[in-house]
């Protein structure tokens, strides 16, 4: 029976056991196809990825997205993770010190500056599709009642609920304070009649930690569509959020920069370093970026 290597790491961590949990296969060309979604269930992360020679031979790496429910064209934490595990285990850039990387993804190829220093780890993306505008949201009462709020705890203008997307949409949606966002639920009989079928389905919630840093939030995300209940960390919709919070900066140019914490409440705390660019009032660029550890590593028997 074949054996397939794997190694596994927490993303967007500097500690084992936080972040969220990512697990890459540097070489998946004799997996079969048919066995790549059971693989990632059985495993059950949030994301797997699956690592093939690039079309371009310039780039390190053609990567493959799945979560439990479905293949994604592009995701945060599986980009940041499988970028650091290629360059640590010698399949892209350098082992040690400062690397630029492009990891060919469905959403287009993705630049990744990724840092080694002996077992510290950092990597940085580069959105390759800046934000796009979806549909105008629902009310903030439809929201209160999907979460279990009150209609007063979620925020109106100018931080109303948005849906963005940069390769892969999700919902914004603010909350007054920390308590609010630790009693958020998603109430899954109203998610399927309201945003089931929508552009963006899924929702990144967040509040300002005014107490820290007028820059620092808590967040949490929901991905029913994927099967995700609760994301402990989300790239992807942190590069949305990003670009959510570049659009409401009254200066027209320049570079901002926001931390955000997540998975708090799942008892795996991760911090996300995200940054836009503006020119002229437009978004010019969106970075995404934050730590790993590498926690496990061994074989998958498939046959």
């Amino acid at each position: 029976m074949p054996e397939y290597h794997y190694l596994t790491l927490d993303v967007f961590t500097s500690a084992v056991f936080g972040g969220n949990q990512l697990a890459v296969f540097p070489d998946a060309r004799d997996i079969p196809e048919e066995h790549l979604l059971s693989i990632t269930r059985e495993f059950n992360y949030s994301e797997t990825t699956f690592c093939y020679p690039p079309a371009d031979p310039a780039h390190a790496a053609r990567v493959r997205i799945f979560t439990p429910g479905n293949e994604v064209p592009f995701a945060g934490h599986p980009t940041v993770g499988t970028a650091i595990a290629l360059a640590a285990l010698g399949k892209a850039g350098a082992t040690q010190g400062e690397s630029h990387i492009v990891l060919e993804e469905g959403v287009g190829p993705v630049p990744v500056k990724v840092v080694l220093d002996g077992e510290s780890a950092w990597a940085q993306f580069s959105v390759a599709k800046l934000p796009e505008i979806g549909p105008a949201a629902p009310s903030r009462s439809m929201f209160a009642k999907i979460l279990g709020l009150e209609t007063d705890e979620i925020l109106g203008a100018p931080y109303a609920p948005q849906a963005i997307s940069c390769g892969l949409p999700f919902l914004m949606v603010g909350v007054k304070n920390l308590d609010a966002l630790g009693r958020a639920r998603i109430r899954y009989d109203r998610w399927e009649a309201t945003l089931k079928s929508s552009w963006a389905p899924d929702l990144f919630v967040y509040t300002r930690d005014a107490e820290t840093s007028p820059t620092h939030f808590r967040a949490r995300c929901f991905v029913p569509s994927m099967a995700v209940p609760e994301d402990p960390a989300t790239g992807s919709a942190n590069a949305c959020f990003a670009g959510y919070l570049a659009t409401r900066e009254r200066a027209r140019d320049g570079a901002f920069r926001w931390t955000v914490d997540q998975g708090v409440e799942m008892g795996r705390p991760s911090q996300i370093a995200i940054e836009a660019d503006k020119v002229d009032g437009a978004i010019a660029a969106i970075r995404v970026g934050g730590s790993a550890v590498r926690v496990m590593s061994g074989t998958v028997r498939v046959g």
